[in-house]
Order: C-alpha cells, then sequence, then structure tokens
C-alpha cells in the first residue's frame, strides 16, 4: 500500500509583528513563493499544500497560489491544528509534514534528512522533528506526523497554546505519543546562534541580503551556504542579532567550525 504524504506550508497575511511579511520580495517574487520553491527542491515525493485562512484578507495569498500553479487550502485563522487537520483530509494524507511560512531559508536538504529519519524508523514514530531539542539554525523547522496522531491531537487538545501551534500536544504527551528526533549529524549546535526566520523588520534586511548574496535561478543554497558568507561577510549577521539576546557572537565568529 502506497504512503501518501504531504507537506503543509501555513501562511497568512495578518502577523502582528511583521504584517505582510509572506509578500515581502526576495530576489523579484513573494517571499512565499521563493520558500514554495526551497520546500519543493526537496526529494521527499510529497505533494505540497500552502494552507491559509478563510479572512478575506488572504485571498490574495490564494491568487498568487493559483498564478504559480500550486496547490492551496483555505482553514480556521487562528486554530492551526483544526487547519492542518482539515488540509490532510482535503488531501487524504497518510503522513504530514508542518513546515511554517517564517522560514524562507530553509535547506531542501534537511528537510530530506528529517523525512529520511522518519520513513528509516516509521514504525517507532508518531512524531518526528529537529527541533526536541534543536540543533540546526533557527528557521530550518520540520516537523512530521502520522494522520492518526494529527486526528488524536485534533480531538482531544483544548489548550489555546495547542490549538494555535497545531504540535504541542505531541510533545506535552510523551507518554500517549512516540517521540523522535532528527540532530545535526555535525554535532554542532547552532540553534541559539543563528536566526534564520523571519518575524521583525531586520529579520527581513536579513534574508534579503542573504538572496542577494546566494540566490540563483540554477541551484539552490543551503545552510552551509549561509554560514559560510556570514563567515566572510560577518556584517550581515550583524543585521537581526539583537533577537539572539544572550546568543550573540559579539567577537567569536572565527571561532566558527567548517561544515
Amino acid at each position: 500500500m502506497s504512503i501518501k504524504s504531504l507537506i503543509i506550508i501555513q501562511a497568512r497575511r495578518g502577523s502582528t509583528r511583521l504584517p505582510d511579511k509572506i509578500l515581502m520580495p526576495l530576489a523579484g517574487e513573494p517571499l512565499i513563493y521563493r520558500m514554495y520553491e526551497r520546500v519543493k527542491e526537496s526529494k521527499s515525493n510529497s505533494e505540497i499544500v500552502i494552507a491559509t485562512t478563510t479572512n478575506s484578507e488572504d485571498d490574495i495569498v490564494c491568487e498568487l497560489c493559483l498564478k504559480k500553479s500550486i496547490k492551496y487550502f483555505r482553514g480556521h485563522p487562528t486554530d492551526l491544528l483544526d487547519r492542518h487537520y482539515n488540509a490532510a483530509i482535503e488531501s487524504d494524507a497518510d503522513i504530514i509534514a508542518k513546515i511554517p511560512s517564517d522560514c524562507p531559508l530553509i535547506d531542501p536538504e534537511i528537510i530530506n534528512k528529517v523525512f529520511g529519519y522518519y520513513f528509516e524508523n516509521r514504525n517507532k514514530f508518531d512524531y518526528v522533528s529537529n527541533l526536541h531539542p534543536a540543533t540546526y539554525p533557527d528557521g530550518n523547522d520540520v516537523e512530521i506526523f502520522t494522520f492518526e496522531a494529527l486526528k488524536n491531537a485534533y480531538e482531544n487538545a483544548t489548550k489555546n497554546f495547542e490549538r494555535e501551534h497545531t504540535t504541542p500536544y505531541f510533545w506535552e504527551n510523551r507518554k500517549k505519543f512516540r517521540i523522535g528526533n532528527y540532530e545535526w549529524e555535525t554535532g554542532l549546535d547552532y540553534s541559539k546562534s543563528f536566526r534564520f526566520t523571519i518575524d521583525y523588520p531586520e529579520d527581513y534586511d536579513f534574508i534579503k541580503r542573504v538572496y542577494d548574496e546566494l540566490y540563483r535561478k540554477e541551484t539552490f543554497f543551503g545552510v552551509n551556504d549561509i554560514i559560510n558568507l556570514i563567515k566572510q561577510k560577518p556584517e550581515i549577521y550583524d543585521i537581526n542579532k539583537k533577537y539572539l539576546g544572550e546568543y550573540w557572537y559579539k567577537n567569536h565568529l572565527g571561532e566558527l567550525k567548517n561544515i
């Protein structure tokens, strides 16, 4: 029996910290489309859907998807668990991967590795991520779970936090679900040393600069390329480093290991 996997990219315009961030331009296209390209480059053989909201402000997201021939789903504006569950039902998915739209620098190879780890251990885990604990730079979030586990969470999660973020019910109930984690094979932990996600204007400035430096139509740059760029041009790191708090590099960029 074939197994159908689905990657859901959750996206909406109404970000409270940085409204319309998903439509900000990167190399001539909206950020959400550039992120979709990177997810599509993964070799997971998954269907990809952009799951947006039923709010009228997100009509433009659907219009973009239609223009780019991307599948989309419209669901609950704030209950992401509901949105993921119903998107999975519509696609008749057995395995679901959750990737938030604030990860426009996500490395396709990391997606491949987390999927590979899941399928190598499919009979051992209901939920696998690279987040518990996280080791990759922030902004490479991949969470994979079975439809059965998603249905369980959908029917039983009651806390606002569990509904708004889809997956907390899994890792808050470790006796109920079999939890697996994929860690960076380098043995490094850069999860709090780099910020490749987007919540603030400075994050966009950082991501745009990375795209300006590394984007090429014929190739996809990865996490190692970004880190090497920062080593060569540490002023790029400075753009959004204030959101890293105690993990600022200050003067030790030169201590970064070659990876």
